[in-house]
């Protein structure tokens, strides 16, 4: 099976190698129709520390790292 790839926003870089990820997306309400704006955190390993808080960045699925940790940086898309 190919690894999922996904673009999101740092929130959190205070831990070493460890970096807080929000995937934002918006859901449809089953029964009224709304859209709704929902968010996935992840815990993203980030060997290098070349991404900093607010940064944009490229996740792709891992091995797991850690109790938290599943998915690794692949580059910075854009700085904050």
């Amino acid at each position: 099976m190919p690894k999922r790839v996904f673009i999101g926003i740092v929130t959190s870089d205070k831990c070493s190698k460890t970096r807080r990820v929000e995937i934002k997306r918006l859901v449809q309400h089953p029964v009224y129709g709304k859209f709704i704006r929902r968010k996935t955190v992840c815990h993203v390993h980030d060997e290098e520390e070349t991404s900093r808080s607010g940064d944009t960045v490229e996740i792709v699925e891992c091995q797991p790292r850690s109790r938290t940790k599943r998915w690794e940086l692949v580059r910075v898309v854009a700085r904050s």
